[in-house]
């Protein structure tokens, strides 16, 4: 691979295989075994994948815990003239990563930034997941207390998009469970694990099926795991929400208004969730277009 000199460096952020080493591109190779440093989340880790390629280029460590003390030297030794990847231990670094800050710090210092795409832990599970995937939230991962976790998820209960999570093994009981208690059993959901490696499955069709089969496999309960959970439908919604009087209600603004307003101002005097009510509503347009 030839470069263009410069009289700066350049900091790539290169995607890593999340399992199969086969999932590595040629590109991604090229740039390792070119760079001056390697920065990585954990260089033992990220040791045994370079030693597979037969790179041998200095890594350094660059985690939660040190990337803001980093940013300094690093921005410096890049005006210098020094080439850098950054890898995290696995697919695409930033992603529930370390690196952002150094990434922006660059940014703003005027050096290039170079991405060396590949594999993604939640861009693999969203292609097989059989949820829709045109429109969703990535959420990374969820706070550790379970009451915390719920807070948050009661703000998405509605959302008409799938989502996307990830969640350690010692966590994901507890996880679904909590999910559950906020979506309801019958929500559709999967649950990826060990995506590319010779232990990938794929579990549930629902958040309840999830649930039955850890509890019922707990050998199982182990690895890196990405939850997605489907969005809420007109159908999985409350009917009655949708009462004659709301929809009289709704009709009579939207003669009047565009469909969004109509929403808004039925969903403000009725006091019902505006998500549900659009929902609904797009239906009704559709249908008179028919």
């Amino acid at each position: 691979m030839t470069h263009m000199p410069s009289a700066e460096g350049v900091l790539y952020i290169v995607a890593t295989p999340l399992g199969n080493l086969a999932d590595l591109s040629e590109r991604a190779r090229e740039m390792l075994a070119s760079v001056d440093w390697i920065y990585a989340e954990d260089t033992r880790h990220s040791l045994s994948l370079l030693q597979h390629l037969g790179i041998h280029k200095p890594l350094r460590a660059l985690h939660a815990h040190n990337e803001a003390g980093l940013e300094a030297a690093i921005i410096r030794e890049l005006q210098q003239g020094r080439q850098m990847a950054l890898i995290s231990d696995a697919g695409t670094p930033l992603i529930s990563d370390p690196g952002f800050g150094i990434v922006r710090a660059a940014r703003d210092a005027g050096l290039t930034v170079t991405p060396i795409p590949g594999p993604c832990a939640l861009i693999t599970a969203l292609m097989a997941s059989g949820l829709p995937c045109d429109q969703f939230l990535f959420h990374g991962f969820l706070p550790a207390k379970s009451q915390a976790r719920i807070h948050v998820l009661q703000d998405y209960v509605e959302a008409a998009y799938t989502q996307v999570f990830y969640e350690a093994p010692h966590r994901i009981i507890a996880t679904v469970t909590d999910f559950i208690t906020c979506f309801g059993t019958t929500r559709p959901a999967i649950l990826a694990r060990e995506l590319t490696k010779r232990f990938e499955s794929w579990i549930g069709q629902t958040l309840g099926d999830i649930l039955i089969y850890l509890e019922q496999h707990p050998d199982e309960v182990r690895g890196e795991m990405v939850l997605i959970v489907g969005g809420l439908s007109l159908k999985a919604s409350d009917a009655a929400a949708i009462s004659s009087e709301v929809q009289r209600q709704y009709h009579i603004l939207r003669a009047e208004l565009p469909l969004k307003q109509a929403v808004k101002l039925t969903a403000q005097l009725c006091q019902i969730s505006k998500n549900t009510l659009y929902d609904w509503a797009l239906s009704q347009d559709e249908n008179k277009e028919e």
